[in-house]
């Protein structure tokens, strides 16, 4: 046998220095051999060993190194085959060996040893070779006994048994090759092995492994050290080739050390710094350094100068975030800089007074430490135009679309039903499958424990029992309840079933009740026994568990309406086997999603209901079953691809897509769920910790993972860093909801607590630490760091058996991103925040596009934006402490933050982009010193509140129902159900938004000079504190004693119930709205309070009885004496003697349908029509009048008694009769059947005459679909007749309904940029001498109607009308507009009537439908330009001051403005 060796000889260093490749490694160190896995253990035995020359040794010691020099014996090695010479095809490569392995073909081994920035390569090649040759193969550590996997391997390479892996040979020609790359300076040695696996034969080395020994580095010297801007550059170009990752902080520091080391190598070895420089500025034959080409010259300069020159430099830019190619740039223009002074006869002494001023050598030494440099305070974010973050798929709530028909009940589900038994709380009701057949348990615990079983199974049953005082065990039942039948076993008993019929069907069922009286037993274990076979609950017995908390009678599952109730009841069916463990359970969901997104939202939100179920451990995560780790993450990524697969193709889904991935957790195919096995029992043997708790979690571990590692492994890290105080380990469990209970509760339970040593601490900290990351990327879709790692790329090398991982950087990433996302990881802790959130919205920002376009990692993406958004969530609360002291910009910048987050989660975001947008104007005017500034930003405010609220109500809607009806079938915690969509909304940024404006709220109302309250009706009232949650809710109530309602929510619509003195909310009703009127006319006191310590106040005082006064624009509140009563105002007080004095004259039909304006009289039409008429030709031009005619008193009965409508005149008589006795919900069917009248011919005819000559277009001529649009229109204005609130007031004040008449305004339909409503008499204060104005944009509706938010506000002397004054700036979030139209308005007999207040309460419907548009105010000249609103708003004025006097009488008026006309509508008496 031959001895194979190095083809080179050693060499000494000290004897060669500078004869160095590139890497810094001497040529002859590297000893390449192929040899036996077992021939160093026989070497001497076969042949004589040979001495090396002494190999260098070196203790690494900070930055500088100790030098030793052992000698290091060379082995010899048997091989089967002679090396022989032969040419490679890189002249660096040492050739390893050749062998012949069957007939002529040939394996030849060559090794490249590592070059500057290169990693060794290993290069197998077969001559005359063929196809599915596969090299078979493991890499040998140093200290390491057998193979371990790294994480960099070929592409196509597969792991076999966790144990090895296997390579195919790429097929060139008649040869074929494999090449690894090993860049892990750990390793020492490749082994492997040949399989050819088309005749399924194996090579070996004489029956060994073949071994191929890697070059080993030789150690530094001591007292050696290189520049830090050198060590920079080399750090960058290691961080450059391992593929720009992202590190964690820990990583970075590694990577730079290693850096240090590899340049020390080099000095080692006898190359000078400046060489050192030069080549980093120029590169090297084996690596070209794009575009970082570091001119660092060796120049006279000190680098302590260079990098506070580089310093100042970025100081002076604005400290940008700087790429690391910038950063060398910036270090060589810093150093030309210097260097310039110096040939200028500058001396070093100088430069270094000059530039070293203040805390800046501070500053780059704090920076050096950190081995960072040009770090900034804070990112340049980039301009952006806002809209661009539109989204517009707003989906409303609707039931479940699906063609699906109910299934059939069951036998036992029929029975279930048939017997439910309402007699006491329910411990259990649940049907188990066993195979095509079913079983009942319901256990209820009204006093005694009643059990009831049923079955459809077909041969006989036998219930085999016992009872248990301890959890699960078995006890005999006593006799006493044992049903007839029963026999007694040792520690058990037997109860045959009786036969019975199920409800409703000829199914046979068999059944049986058992009793328990007392309190001694705890549960009752149970297995079945039919035709010789034993049934059991998945292979455990079935329990009931007595302890339970009773779920209450009457809680339970409703119909399900507004759910996709079949997919929940799926669902429920399912959850027993989900419970298995968290594979069974994602590997459920993933196949219940193409139905669910059939289903549309609904499905959805059922899926994402019952994965928060589970998240939030109302659902059982694992029921006594074993599973690993890699099949968890393994089901974890099938769903999570599914889901990433219906993020991309159902854009409108996006934001409850993102719910749902939140719950689930990353996963992984492979290889990172098997690090969880694999690592513990590593970190166990590392730092001999393999008993105990440790122990325990390991079980636990390995049975089967669970996101509480994710807080067992953070509590472990937490005690180890409190210098092992246990009580910190329980802190962090307990504030994550694990309590030592939960903990024995694991099918592994954890009994012990941790208890190691101090030698241990520093060892399990970083262990543990990087443990933390492998839990985190299966469990935590939403932690930062692992979704900045699985997106930025990291590899994980194994160790022992463990598998190593390699997770490559997401491609197509925006330039920078790596930068950007270091700065965020960097500042994710710090205390002041702002900088972070600006960071974080920035990241979302860049990543935002790819969030839209198919991308092969798209849910690595995906959840990088969840944990960005989660963070911004956690860092604003942070940040509040920063908030206490801060002005009104600072707070307003920080509310613009979180609103821009919110907008970037949302699908439907319109809403919150005009917001957003609205505060950036809000800025801008605080900043200009605009004198209004508080006032508008006071109206964004208010706006993002409504846009909260709107997004609370969509979570309510879409995501509640299904919440309860899930909670329902599941027996989840009744609270759980509860507080379902509030913690939803708890846990993202609305919340964190919502308490931002709180803060901000108050220092608005002072700056506006708001104070706490809005005065809509002034009035003073003594009466009851009563509170309410919606004003809606008790409008119809009376309330015998004068009452203060607090009411949280007011909309406008509503009518203020009998003996209520005062209304209170913290809702903004418009000052004009029909509720405001309504105080106002009934001398009510009627305020909004923004304060809202002082609501709580008054709220408080419930029951008690109170005085508010008013003074100026505040309400002084206390409490009263019952004495007070008698002088306080109490007109709304319910009288038994008496009733207004109020009535109405039945009208007639006059003959005609349709008359002109010029025939207007009160015998024909409403006073609405008469005024419009009265200022024809009265007004100056400027003010234009609609042209109008009108459908007159007494038409709608005509029409009803013509013999087209002779069935419908007999609905309507009967329904009119039900309504006289009472029947108060008929007022709906009688809406509806006057809907039902026919046209008669001629109606139509006049109506079409009178149009047509008064210059109105006919809606006919556009065919009759277009009149029987106008038509309908008409029919719903007489329709209004009947509206509830219509009706009841008309009631309250002791009006004939039936002599209520409704003639119909016809009018053109103006299309207004504005619409307006004066009152000339301001209502809030009763100035006869100022006039009240409110503007909104599009149609008056939105101003009349109950639409939420405020319309613009001014008032104006009448003595001044050039000078208004904007009140408050609007609020509405909707606009309603509409093309060239018809409107038909109601113009009633009653709607005027002095002592009942009928405006409002009737329909005026335009013939099209209004389109519904989002208000963008930003952009507005109303709000942005003074000159525009100025002259518009003293046109209003002066408008709403001559129509004053022409009538002799405060007016209420209202009009629209269209290219700068005024028009007026309508007008009336002010009431």
């Amino acid at each position: 046998m031959l001895q194979h060796k190095s083809l080179l000889g050693s060499t000494v260093l000290c004897e060669h220095r500078g004869k160095l490749n590139p890497c810094g490694v001497g040529a002859g160190i590297a000893l390449l051999q192929v040899q036996s896995v077992a021939a160093s253990a026989s070497a001497s035995a076969s042949a004589s060993s040979h001495k090396r020359n002494p190999r260098l040794h070196s203790g690494y010691r900070g930055k500088r190194l100790n030098l030793t020099r052992p000698a290091f014996p060379m082995a010899t090695r048997h091989l089967s085959h002679m090396a022989r010479a032969a040419l490679t095809t890189d002249p660096t490569a040492e050739r390893a060996g050749r062998f012949s392995l069957d007939g002529d073909i040939v394996l030849q081994v060559e090794v490249i040893p590592p070059s500057q920035g290169c990693a060794c390569k290993v290069v197998f090649r077969m001559t005359n070779s063929y196809d599915n040759w596969v090299l078979h193969w493991g890499v040998i550590r140093e200290g390491k006994e057998g193979w371990t996997l790294p994480a960099q391997r070929p592409e196509g390479t597969k792991v076999y048994k966790d144990r090895a892996l296997r390579t195919p040979f790429q097929k060139f020609a008649a040869d074929s090759s494999v090449k690894l790359e090993i860049a892990d300076p750990s390793v020492r040695a490749i082994e492997f092995l040949i399989h050819d696996e088309g005749q399924n034969k194996w090579f070996k080395n004489n029956g060994k492994n073949f071994h191929v020994k890697l070059p080993v580095k030789a150690e530094p010297i001591q007292d050696v050290s290189v520049p830090e801007d050198l060590v920079q550059v080399q750090a960058y170009l290691r961080w450059e080739r391992k593929g720009k990752q992202m590190y964690t902080p820990e990583q970075e520091k590694t990577e730079y050390e290693a850096a240090r080391a590899e340049l020390l190598e080099e000095v080692v070895r006898g190359v000078s710094v400046e060489e050192l420089r030069r080549r980093l500025r120029k590169g090297n034959e084996h690596r070209e350094v794009k575009e970082q080409k570091l001119s660092l010259s060796g120049s006279g300069v000190p680098d302590e100068l260079v990098q506070i020159q580089a310093y100042i430099r970025w100081e002076k830019a604005g400290k940008p975030i700087y790429s690391p190619d910038k950063q060398l740039r910036e270090f060589e223009e810093a150093r030309k800089e210097l260097q310039m002074e110096l040939d200028k006869g500058t001396s070093l002494d100088e430069i270094r007074l000059k530039i070293i001023k203040g805390d800046i050598q501070t500053k780059v030494s704090k920076q050096l430490e950190k081995k960072s440099y040009f770090t900034p305070e804070r990112i340049q974010r980039k301009k952006r135009d806002i809209m661009q973050m539109l989204n517009k798929y707003a989906i409303k709530p609707e039931e479940e679309k699906t063609s699906a028909k109910p299934k059939a009940l069951t036998a036992v589900e029929l029975f279930a039903d048939a017997n439910e038994q309402d007699d006491g709380p329910k411990l259990l009701k649940k049907i188990y499958q066993l195979g095509d057949k079913q079983l009942l348990v319901h256990a209820t615990k009204p006093g005694k424990i009643k059990v009831l079983l049923a079955t459809d199974l077909k041969e006989p049953v036998l219930l085999h029992w016992g009872l248990s005082k301890n959890n699960r065990e078995w006890l005999a039942p006593p006799p006493s309840v044992l049903p007839q039948g029963s026999s007694s076993l040792e520690k058990a008993a037997e109860t045959p079933f009786t036969s019975t019929s199920a409800a409703d069907t000829r199914d046979q069922l068999q059944h049986l009740e058992i009793q328990i009286e007392g309190s001694d037993f705890v549960g009752m274990p149970f297995v079945l026994l039919s035709s010789g076979n034993w049934i059991k609950d998945n292979g455990s017995d079935f329990y009931i568990d007595f302890t339970a908390t009773p779920k209450p009678v009457g809680n339970d599952l409703g119909d399900g309406r507004g759910t996709a109730k079949n997919l929940l009841e799926k669902i429920a069916t399912m959850e027993d086997e989900a419970q298995k463990s968290f594979m069974h359970r994602f590997n459920i969901a993933a196949e219940l999603l193409d139905e669910a997104k059939d289903a549309g939202q609904l499905g959805l939100a059922a899926i994402f209901v019952w994965m928060r179920f589970m998240a939030t451990r109302q659902l059982i995560w694992n029921k006594n079953y074993n599973v690993k780790p890699r099949e968890i993450s393994k089901a974890q990524d099938r769903l999570t691809d599914s889901l990433q697969n219906i993020y991309r193709d159902r854009p409108q889904h996006r934001e409850i897509l993102r719910m749902i991935m939140s719950t689930v957790g990353r996963g992984g195919e492979g290889d990172v769920g098997q690090r969880i096995r694999d690592e513990i029992l590593v970190i166990q043997r590392k730092n001999h910790c393999a008993g105990g708790m440790m122990e325990e979690w390991h079980q636990k571990l390995h049975n089967n993972t669970s996101p509480d590692d994710v807080v067992i492994c953070q509590a472990l890290i937490d005690y180890l860093k409190s210098d092992l105080d246990i009580s910190i380990y329980w802190k962090t469990l307990n504030e994550n909801g694990i309590t030592k209970e939960r903990l024995l509760s694991y099918d592994r339970a954890i009994h012990s607590e941790p208890n190691f040593n101090r030698d241990q601490k520093e060892g399990l900290l970083r262990d543990l630490g990087n443990y933390l990351r492998t839990l985190k990327a299966v469990h935590s879709g939403a932690d930062l760091e692992a979704a900045v790692s699985n997106c930025m790329g990291y590899q994980a090398e194994g160790q022992g058996f463990m598998v190593g991982v390699q997770i490559n950087p997401v491609a197509g990433l925006p330039s920078g991103y790596p930068e950007l996302l270091h700065f965020v990881i960097e500042h994710v802790e710090d205390r002041k925040v702002e900088a972070l959130l600006e960071g974080l919205l920035e990241a979302r920002q860049e990543i935002r596009p790819l969030l839209f376009q198919s991308h092969d990692r798209l849910k690595d993406l995906i959840f990088l934006d969840i944990a960005l958004d989660s963070t911004v969530r956690t860092a604003t609360e942070r940040g509040y402490e920063e908030m206490n002291n801060a002005g009104p910009e600072k707070i307003m910048h920080f509310i613009a933050l979180v609103v821009e987050n919110l907008a970037l989660s949302s699908d439907n975001n319109e809403d919150l982009i005009y917001c957003l947008k609205g505060w950036s104007v809000a800025l801008d005017m605080l900043k200009n010193k605009d004198h209004h500034w508080a006032l508008f930003a006071k109206s964004v405010l208010d706006r993002t509140r409504l846009s909260l609220a709107s997004k609370a109500e969509w979570y309510q809607q879409v995501l509640q129902p299904s919440a309860e009806y899930l909670g329902s079938l599941l027996a989840v915690d009744q609270w759980a159900v509860n507080i379902f969509t509030e913690e939803i909304i708890r846990a993202g940024s609305a919340a964190s938004l919502s308490s931002l404006l709180n803060r901000l709220d108050p220092v608005l109302r002072k700056t506006a000079n708001l104070g706490s309250w809005q005065i809509i009706s002034p009035v003073e009232a003594v009466g009851y504190v009563v509170v309410v949650d919606e004003l809606l809710s008790v409008q119809n109530k009376y309330y015998d004693q004068p009452t203060v309602l607090v009411a949280k929510h007011v909309k406008g619509e509503e009518e203020i119930p009998d003996g209520v003195v005062a209304v209170l909310t913290p809702d903004m009703p418009d000052v004009l709205s029909h509720v405001s009127v309504r105080a106002r006319n009934s001398k009510i006191c009627f305020a909004t309070c923004y304060d809202g310590d002082i609501l709580a106040d008054i709220q408080a005082a419930q029951g008690k009885l109170l005085r508010l006064k008013v003074k100026s624009a505040d309400i002084i509140y206390s409490l009263a004496d019952e004495g007070e009563l008698n002088g306080a105002s109490s007109n709304n007080v319910k009288e038994n003697s008496s009733l207004p004095l109020i009535s109405l004259a039945r009208k007639n039909f006059a003959g005609r349908y349709a008359i002109s304006s010029e025939d207007f009289t009160s015998e024909l039409v409403g006073a609405k029509s008469r005024n419009i008429s009265f200022l024809k030709g009265k007004v100056p031009s400027w003010i234009g009048v609609p042209t109008s005619v009108a459908l007159p008193f007494g038409a709608f009965e005509e029409v009803l008694a013509d013999g087209l409508n002779q069935e419908v005149a007999k609905k309507m008589n009967r329904l009119k009769k039900d309504l006289e006795a009472g029947d108060v919900r008929i007022l709906e069917e009688i809406r509806k059947t006057v809907l039902q009248l026919a046209a008669p011919p001629q109606l139509v005819q006049e109506l079409k005459s009178k149009m047509l000559s008064s210059g109105m277009p006919w809606p006919g001529d556009e065919g009759e679909q277009r009149w029987e649009q106008a038509w309908l229109a008409i029919k719903k204005v007489w329709a209004s007749k009947w509206n509830d609130r219509a009706y009841f007031s008309t009631m309250k004040v002791g009006l004939d309904h039936d002599y209520l008449s409704m003639a119909v305004l016809v009018q053109e339909v103006i299309s207004a940029d504005y619409a307006f409503v004066i009152h000339t008499t301001n209502p809030s204060s009763g100035d006869a001498t100022e006039i009240y104005a409110e503007v909104v944009k599009g149609l008056g509706e939105t101003l009349v109607g109950a639409y939420p938010g405020r319309a613009l506000s001014f008032c104006c002397k009448k003595n001044d009308l050039d000078s208004p004054m904007v009140l408050g700036y609007p609020s509405k979030p909707i606009g309603l507009y509409i093309k060239r139209s018809i409107i038909f308005r109601s113009d009633s007999n009653g709607e005027d009537l002095e002592g009942y207040a009928g405006a409002g309460l009737y329909d005026s419907v335009p013939m099209d439908e209004e389109e519904r548009v989002v208000l963008d105010y930003s952009s507005d000249p109303l709000i942005n330009n003074g000159n525009f609103r100025q002259p518009l708003l003293s046109s209003i004025a002066r408008a709403g001051n001559i129509i004053e006097e022409l009538y002799g009488s405060p007016q209420d008026i209202e009009g629209v403005v269209k290219d700068g006309k005024i028009y007026v509508v309508q007008t009336r008496p002010q009431m």
